[in-house]
């Protein structure tokens, strides 16, 4: 099942995708369920499929999506997960993974424009898994975490290299607004036999400038999830980008950074394409 968000004639509303129509079960579940997010806490399988029935459709084409999961109650990002994209940037394996946080308002739809601040040229893709969470919970065991997964979608985590350097945290270069590209939907886990099988290839262009599948994850999805709940509560809607692979623009001969016009797309095996468009960030 592929659930999303949107925007029809002005209303935030979320859906089911079915062929090229989408039905608005946010019109009827509005009132218990106000958003994605919340309904992603319940028996959201069933609950979908159900309203999907009576709900009334809309033709994809006439909607503007939004992320799939608009107002995350916490973005995590995980640094360094896959052995090429360790090695090309020097840093030494860790035990544990390397996480920092996302803002919430710095995400952008599929099909919607990220920005190039003004006062950066170094603006990179990062073509990832996301995670999101369904069933919520604390000291997750790793047997049981993919149970807490309401599903996948792709991620971009555009990243502003020279901010992301001024010291060793990375917070300002990751959250600049309009670089988390999230979408376009959310393939529910039902669908996915295993996150650690996955192609993920990312274009600039519609050249490849990254190839990898999930199973070069240094840590994979549960073993994030077991971790990331031993320190935080995980709640319905919680947002994981889980590492991007080798071949980043920073570290190549020469550099290959984005600028306002490029078209930057990443492709997940069962999960679907995201696509965003480079544009100047207004002043």
């Amino acid at each position: 099942m592929k659930l999303i968000s949107f925007l029809h004639e002005g209303a935030a509303s979320y859906g089911v995708i079915e062929g090229a129509q989408v039905r608005d079960i946010g019109h009827t579940l509005r009132g218990q369920w106000p958003d994605l997010k919340t309904m992603l806490g319940q028996d959201y399988a069933r609950i979908a499929a159900e309203a999907a029935l009576n709900a009334p459709g809309v033709e994809l084409s006439r909607l503007e999506l939004l992320p799939p999961v608009p107002n995350p109650g916490k973005v995590f990002c995980i640094g360094h997960n896959y052995e090429e994209h360790r090695v090309e940037t020097g840093r030494p394996k860790t035990t544990f993974p390397a996480v920092f946080l996302r803002f919430a308002d710095t995400l952008v739809a599929h099909g919607q424009a990220g920005w190039v601040p003004a006062s950066s040229v170094e603006v990179d893709y990062e073509g990832e898994m996301a995670v999101i969470i369904g069933r919520g919970g604390r000291h997750i065991p790793r047997a049981e975490a993919l149970r807490h997964v309401a599903g996948y979608s792709c991620f971009n985590d555009i990243s502003i290299r020279d901010w992301q350097r001024h010291t060793s945290q990375f917070t300002p270069g990751k959250n600049f607004p309009r670089t988390g590209g999230f979408g376009p939907w959310i393939i529910t886990a039902d669908e996915i036999t295993d996150p650690q099988e996955l192609a993920l290839t990312t274009r600039l262009n519609g050249e490849t400038v990254q190839h990898a599948t999930t199973a070069q994850m240094i840590f994979p999805v549960n073993e994030i999830i077991e971790y990331l709940s031993s320190f935080t509560v995980l709640s319905p809607g919680d947002v994981i980008a889980s590492g991007t692979p080798g071949g980043v623009g920073v570290k190549r001969n020469p550099q290959l950074f984005m600028k306002s016009g490029d078209v930057v797309e990443v492709e997940i095996g069962a999960i679907g394409i995201l696509r965003n468009t480079m544009d100047s960030e207004p002043r």
